[in-house]
């Protein structure tokens, strides 16, 4: 089983004598005991905020981080305190008290952000403790600071031993737990309530834009997001009464506010169950002796001057920041042009719309990452450099274009230059028939797409240098053509010669044709003339027996009648004698 230390009370183990830090051997030695891996907590914020109050919480104790009552800074340095791992076996917690940030007694900033940085460096969780609300101020700070850990990691970790990719921090970060003392507004926003999370995200939420002070309000939103991937917020309310603060430590839970006894022990509670183990790059576990090797290296390089004053640091920082925001903006500038644009482009306008886009997109992106690019000297450079790979796609575009144009007219002109080599506009006519089939090509070659900006200026080169062969077909043609001219008026005078004699010897055959055709015409109508006047006696003597049989029947109705009247005279003589007899025999 790997060693174990427990320790009574803490230890310094990075002594601050006028601004000099200086690491304590006797920590060391505690820290060479253990081979456990290492859960590393450390504590930074102003001084007289109730620091070193939480970490004796976290210890489990009401003592041993020196709590002060006056307004006169206690810790010095940076002091340490080693335990069991209350949740994780064989895990060895390590609290890292830090000295008060802003002692008007020290006056020395640079030592304030040296103590600052070694605190982000040598911790698996960060803890940032700040008064009362999240502020630009407090904001600023933790940036600045982190940038100057990255950098005093990049300048100290080639010394460490057996650490993989050392320039890569992002492995490396602890993770934050921003705490909030004596918080007194109301966690709401638009009439919602909002978690201490939530609260924390919305400070850190993006503005969009890309001007001068939107990039300032960004920039350390967008340091601290990268920095700090896990991040934790707590509230706490305020203790107990201010008279009651010089005897914090004796003071029992019931003594306390409620609230801030529950804030306490949720925070205490999160830092045990949720802060990971102390890891380096290449994924090595921090024990005891890997530590101290940090501790060490990390103190050697800020005596070294390797971060000797805030000026310089921010100058270097500035240098590897914003070199490397060049970098990584022109490294996605070239991926999406190599993605985006097919070469050749119709238009130069149509290049010019993608770059622009992909330009845009790179100038936000190194926005993004940039740091302090005083006068905008990186970004001009940027321009700079985006206006010569523009440039450069615009002469690859143009190439790109001229070999298209080049492949496509040998393509589609090369059938046409076999037929003249093979002598097939060589006739009478054939410099028109070249000249239509070369229109027919240029309409083909026309209708291909993604020629580029040097369509027109390939043809009419092609074409220029294809005008000694059109020349040579026209000689040819006129040539050639006086020739069949000439061929062509004997040919059209036989053609005439022969033509009138078929038209003579046509004429005579219409002629007999004529005569014979009107002797059949006049036997014809002579026959029919006798056929009429046998028609018309045919009809003479139809209407003459039409007329006797009329004459008959006329004559045989009045012989009837005048039968049917002698009859009707022969029977009233009849009537009148017998009347007459009645008459005579009456009498």
């Amino acid at each position: 089983m790997a060693s174990e230390i427990r320790m009574p009370a803490p230890v310094c183990l990075i002594e601050n004598t006028e601004g000099q830090l200086v690491v304590n051997q006797e920590a060391l030695e505690i820290l060479s005991a253990t081979k456990n891996p290492l859960v590393v907590v450390a504590i930074v914020g102003l001084y007289r905020t109730g620091k070193s109050y939480l970490m004796n919480k976290l210890a489990g104790k009401n003592k041993g981080f020196s709590i002060g009552s006056t307004v006169q800074s206690h810790t010095k340095g940076i002091w340490m305190w080693c335990m069991p791992h209350p949740k994780k076996p064989d895990h060895t917690l390590v609290l890292l008290d830090t000295e008060g940030l802003g002692d008007v007694e020290k006056g020395d900033k640079k030592n304030d952000t040296q103590i600052f940085a070694l605190a982000i460096l040598l911790s698996s969780t960060f803890v940032y403790n700040t008064m009362n609300k999240i502020d630009q101020r407090a904001m600023d700070l933790l940036h600045y600071v982190t940038e100057l850990s990255n950098l005093l990691w990049t300048v100290s970790s080639p010394d460490l031993d057996g650490v993989e990719d050392t320039t890569n921090f992002a492995n490396f970060y602890p993770d934050l737990v921003w705490t909030l003392r004596d918080f007194y507004l109301d966690l709401e926003i638009d009439g919602q309530l909002i978690t201490a999370d939530e609260y924390l995200e919305k400070s850190l939420k993006l503005k969009e834009g890309t001007d001068k002070s939107l990039q300032n309000f960004n920039l350390p939103r967008l340091c601290i997001k990268e920095f700090f991937p896990i991040r934790k917020c707590f509230i706490f309310d305020s203790p107990a009464h201010w008279k009651k603060f010089a005897q914090l430590e004796t003071l029992r839970n019931d003594e306390l506010d409620p609230d801030f006894v529950q804030q306490v022990a949720a925070f205490c509670s999160y830092i045990f169950n949720r802060s990971k183990t102390k890891t380096l790059s290449g994924g090595i576990k921090v024990n005891g002796p890997h530590l101290k090797s940090l501790v060490q290296t990390c103190v050697n390089a800020i005596s070294r001057g390797d971060l000797a004053c805030m000026e310089n640091s921010v100058v270097a920082l500035a240098q590897i920041k914003n070199s490397a925001a060049v970098k990584k903006a022109i490294a996605h500038y070239d991926q999406q042009m190599e993605q985006k644009v097919q070469l050749p482009t119709e238009t130069l306008s149509e290049l010019l719309d993608l770059h622009g886009a992909c330009e845009r997109e790179a100038i936000e992106i190194f926005m993004k990452n940039s740091f302090k690019d005083v006068n905008q000297k990186f970004q001009k450079q940027l321009e700079t450099l985006l206006e010569a790979r523009k440039d450069d796609f615009c002469n690859q575009n143009m190439e790109a274009s001229s070999n298209r144009c080049s492949a496509l007219l040998q393509a589609i002109f090369g059938p046409l230059e076999n037929e003249v080599t093979q002598g097939i506009y060589s006739k009478p006519g054939g410099h028109f028939l070249f000249i239509q089939k070369t229109e027919e090509l240029k309409a083909r070659y026309y209708q291909q797409p993604r020629k580029g900006m040097q369509a027109e200026k390939a043809l009419q080169k092609y074409l220029q240098s294809k005008q000694s062969t059109s020349d040579t077909i026209l000689q040819t043609d006129l040539a050639l053509t006086v020739r069949q001219k000439v061929i062509e008026e004997a040919r059209v005078k036989a053609e005439a010669a022969r033509i009138e004699a078929q038209r003579l010897e046509a004429i005579q055959r219409y002629n007999q044709q004529a005569m014979e055709q009107r002797q059949r015409l006049h036997l014809e109508q002579v026959r029919q003339m006798e056929m009429f006047q046998e028609y018309q006696l045919r009809q003479q003597q139809r209407v003459l027996q039409l007329q006797f049989q009329e004459q008959t029947v006329n004559l045989n109705r009045e012989i009837e009648d005048e039968r049917r009247r002698l009859h009707n005279e022969i029977q009233d003589l009849q009537r009148n004698i017998v009347s007459q007899d009645d008459t005579c025999i009456l009498l």
